[in-house]
């Protein structure tokens, strides 16, 4: 079993006014917007807990903080945040990754982190996960997550375009037998494709050109790719505040 600390969730709402319901139909019915998103987010499962603890190996030197575990679909986030964050002169403040993505290697991230001389904390979490670990997780979580990103993934969006373009090919097959007259007097009913076939096509069109867009970007540029849709990427500490 891979320890763990309580798990908190946490939801936050982003709340727009002011935009016309046509916008608001075309994002509804455009599904995965966030689906790219979370592809780069560490927040899968996440975890802290707050304890005094040993701050470096062979050192008695114990401190306060809080140990947080965030696990996403390319790795894992261990932050070590000191209550305060200045204690034993030093300022205790990390967020490390250690990714676990197909054609990364998670143990050699882990034993840089040896040679890095990183907290005892962080090389703990750490090391639950490594591919020997007694735990067991690291087959678990990389195929899992290989897979889940998968399926969010630009490719999803490729296959949404075709069943909406499918779909819309079903419609018209049929739309095309003999429909028997409706007439008043010398006038008849004339019926035509409405709204809400054209916004099937548009949105199947635009789901192929966002996932055909994603995909060449991420083999030419994926680094950019999730600054794009991670900006907290490239930057260092990413603030843990556990709740109340």
């Amino acid at each position: 079993m891979l320890w763990m600390p309580k798990q908190h969730a946490r939801s936050e709402a982003l709340a727009y006014s002011g935009f016309p319901k046509q916008f608001t139909r075309s994002q509804a019915s455009c599904p995965g917007s966030s689906g790219w998103a979370v592809n780069f987010t560490r927040d899968w499962e996440t975890g802290w807990v707050t304890v005094n603890t040993s701050y470096k190996s062979f050192s008695n030197a114990v401190v306060n903080a809080n140990i947080g575990l965030h696990i996403g679909l390319a790795g894992i986030n261990v932050t070590l945040v000191g209550n305060p964050v200045n204690q034993i002169n030093e300022t205790i403040s990390y967020n490390e990754h250690f990714s676990w993505s197909f054609g990364e290697d998670y143990d050699l991230s882990y034993s840089e982190g040896l040679e890095r001389g990183l907290p005892r904390p962080i090389l703990y979490v750490a090391e639950k996960c490594t591919l020997n670990s007694p735990c067991g997780v690291h087959a678990q979580y990389c195929i899992s997550s290989h897979y889940a990103s998968l399926t969010l993934w630009g490719y999803i969006f490729i296959l949404t375009a075709l069943l909406m373009i499918c779909s819309l090919l079903f419609f018209t097959v049929a739309r095309h037998f003999p429909m028997c007259n409706i007439r008043f007097g010398s006038a008849s009913l004339q019926i035509g494709y409405g709204a809400s076939f054209w916004l099937t096509l548009a949105t199947g069109l635009l789901c192929f050109l966002l996932g055909l867009a994603v995909i060449l970007m991420n083999l030419m540029q994926p680094k950019k790719l999730k600054l794009v849709f991670n900006p907290s990427y490239d930057q260092g500490l990413v603030f843990f505040t556990p709740p109340e």
